[in-house]
């Protein structure tokens, strides 16, 4: 610079002055632009990174297992190879569409044979160049073993890149057909489609996690961080009261009687009276969960549950529990069935069998339809109506299976008229589930205690821990124990000589329970039909202390249309397995009452054999001397019909509203028994 010119080297320092300048501005845009990036965009670029770097597996839990009562497994899941490819990993390194669409075909081709695969149509899936595409679900372990080979570069010359060959959760039911409708099925998209398995669904699948691994360039996943424990991640597992042994024979002696007398089709309930719990619940016709696609949709359904029918006879049993505790009707008194037809209104009445006076207990066993619908009209419609409601038909039983019908008591919005409560006495004008008529006969069985039914008895966790757990829930009582008692007891008289349910009594033991033979509505016509029945017989064994109630429904047989002739004999058959297997001997029953000899009146020797558990038991039901009326101004008809059953006397509602005055008036001493009549008003 010495040597320059004084001029020319000012000009040289101040272009060089001008370069660093610049150079410093840029050096200083450039750390501006880093510092933004590291530190103040920092989070958002190491998160874009970890993208690119991480793949989150959507982690699919093992699905529950669902046991019997005795930990026999119903239901499981279990692994299956499936195959899946990955398009872009198959065609990488192949350039061209043509060269690639080639590539395809070959490997469609190769593919297809050895999982039985439509070519063409395993290409056009292919060509839709996905990151996951299924190739074919719930393989053989052959095929399984095949399609790797075919990515194997060691046993191939050209192996087929991209495949995977991977475990997936597959539903098996080992039991095949056994429990199908109550169990229901899981699609292949793991959601339960019917029965438990969707009544059950979110607890049977457990939650769903996302798994963190890193994948290399081919965009293969490698875990980095390990897998979650397998048990934090499987399904609850359910418990059931269902009892396979008993289940089995229920389905067994269902599908002979199916068969034998061609019914469109046949329900059964078999539950424990003292605790509510479920042992069994078949229908027929049924279907195998692990072949659901090859079963027609309504050989799906559980008709035990779903299904809802006019019950006929069998209702007898709690009209005459009603009026007993009512004091509507005496155990001893005599009720003329006016030999077999009654007139009623504009409609005739008739009986199958010609009766002149019976007693309550010859009723019950001859099955006369205008015995009970005389003791229906004595009780009267609101009553009639209100313990039909105790007894809990009219209203979901509460179940955990979807589809549960409620049943039909009477139109909304009005009461029933005289000859509606005449058929209602005696099953008619009503429809119920084989479910609800199993727990109220339960409720007779067990000393006058609706109880909840119980299905699923305890739910675990993957570690075995208990998440919740069904215990016995009486719902309320419906008659006095002593009441119970004594219907229990007349109920025998249908299964002994001169009884309607002959056929479903079992040597050794005394049962109790119910026959009936409704005809079926036909809604072409709104009439009765003539040739379209339901058979059934609803009873419980021994009679003394009952360990199982038996609700056995045929529906339309063909074949005979008496319930006691024909769900009857199943009764029978299902009573004895069941008792047999239950460890329950015939030396356990109590010896039959000598003095309740069925060929003549019977009435007298069962109120006095039963005489020594009422005079423990205050009864509200027969006239026992004279009660006080209680106080039921002000209150609601609902609430002023209870309080004036609970006391032994019978309401008669007239008008709408609350209660504003009442004859005879609060305090009265009356006979139990009478009549109350309630005046209602609406509000002001």
């Amino acid at each position: 610079m010495r040597n320059l010119d004084t001029q020319r080297a000012r000009w040289i320092r101040l272009r060089m002055g001008v370069l660093c300048g610049l150079m410093g501005l840029g050096l200083g845009g450039i750390v501006s632009s880093a510092y933004r990036v590291q530190v103040d965009d920092g989070p958002n670029w190491r998160e874009t990174a970890e993208k690119q770097r991480q793949r989150r597996l959507h982690v699919e839990p093992k699905r529950g297992t669902i046991h019997d009562r005795n930990g026999t497994t119903l239901a499981v899941s279990v692994e299956v190879p499936s195959v899946s490819a990955d398009v872009v990993e198959m065609l990488r390194g192949i350039q061209g569409a043509p060269a690639q669409k080639a590539a395809l075909r070959d490997a469609a081709a190769r593919l297809a044979p050895v999982l039985l695969l439509d070519p063409n149509e395993l290409f056009a899936r292919l060509a839709r160049k996905g990151r996951f595409i299924w190739i074919k679900r719930r393989t053989t372990a052959e095929e399984a073993t095949k399609v790797r080979e075919l990515g194997d570069p060691k046993k191939t010359s050209r192996p087929i890149r991209g495949l995977t060959v991977e475990g997936e959760g597959h539903r098996y039911y080992p039991g095949r057909e056994l429990a199908g409708p109550v169990l229901g099925f899981v699609a292949p998209d793991g959601q339960g489609k019917d029965g438990l398995e969707l009544a059950l669904d979110e607890e049977l699948r457990g939650h769903l996690e996302d798994v963190k691994g890193i994948r290399d360039r081919s965009g293969r996943l490698i875990f980095s961080e390990g897998t979650t424990d397998e048990q934090s991640l499987q399904g609850h597992n359910v418990h059931l009261s269902i009892d396979e042994g008993i289940q089995h024979v229920a389905e067994r002696e269902l599908d002979v009687a199916q068969r034998t007398y061609e019914t469109k089709g046949a329900s059964l309930v078999v539950v424990d009276p003292n605790t509510g719990e479920i042992l069994a619940l078949a229908s027929t016709p049924g279907y195998n969960p692990n072949d659901y696609t090859d079963s027609e949709v309504d050989s799906r359904r559980d008709r035990a549950v779903t299904d809802r029918f006019e019950p006929g006879s069998v209702m007898k049993v709690f009209n005459v529990a009603a009026a007993l505790a009512a004091g509507a009707v005496k155990p001893t008194e005599l009720i003329d069935c006016e030999r077999g037809t009654f007139q009623i209104a504009n409609v005739t009445i008739h009986d199958t069998h010609v009766n002149d006076l019976l007693t309550p207990t010859q009723v019950l066993a001859r099955s006369s339809n205008i015995g009970a619908l005389k003791i229906g009209l004595r009780l009267g419609e609101p009553a009639l109506y209100a313990a039909y409601r105790r007894f809990g038909f009219g209203e979901p039983t509460g179940l955990p299976l979807p589809g549960e019908a409620t049943g039909v008591l009477r139109p909304k919005g009005r009461p029933w008229f005289e000859v509606e409560t005449a058929n209602a006495s005696f099953g008619q004008g009503i429809s119920v589930t084989t479910v609800q008529l199993a727990m109220a006969m339960a409720a007779i069985a067990n000393g006058g205690k609706l109880l909840q039914p119980i299905l699923v008895k305890k739910v675990t966790d993957g570690r075995g821990r208990t998440v919740r757990e069904v215990t016995l829930h009486v719902r309320r009582e419906v008659v006095p124990a002593a009441t119970a008692r004594m219907v229990a007891e007349m109920l025998t008289a249908v299964t002994e000589p001169g009884g309607t349910g002959v056929e479903a009594a079992v040597p050794g033991f005394r049962v109790g329970g119910k026959t009936a033979t409704a005809q079926k509505a036909d809604p072409a016509t709104g009439k009765y039909s003539a040739d379209r029945y339901t058979a059934s017989f609803i009873g419980f064994v021994p009679a003394e202390r009952p360990r199982i109630v038996i609700a056995v429904v045929l529906d339309e047989p063909m074949i005979g249309r008496y319930g006691g002739d024909l769900a009857g004999p199943v009764f029978r058959r299902i009573a004895e397995a069941s008792l047999r297997y239950l460890g329950v001997s015939p030396s356990a029953s109590a010896p039959k009452l000598k003095s309740a000899a069925r060929d003549g009146d019977t009435a007298d020797a069962t109120a006095a054999a039963l005489r020594p558990m009422m005079d423990d038991t205050p009864l509200t039901g027969p006239a026992l001397g004279a009660v006080r009326v209680p106080d039921a101004t002000g209150l609601a008809a609902r609430d002023a019909v209870r309080v004036i059953m609970n006391a032994g006397l019978l309401p008669r509602i007239e008008g709408t509203g609350r209660i504003v005055r009442q004859v005879p008036a609060a305090g009265h001493p009356t006979p139990k028994g009478s009549a109350v009549r309630l005046l209602l008003e609406p509000p002001s």
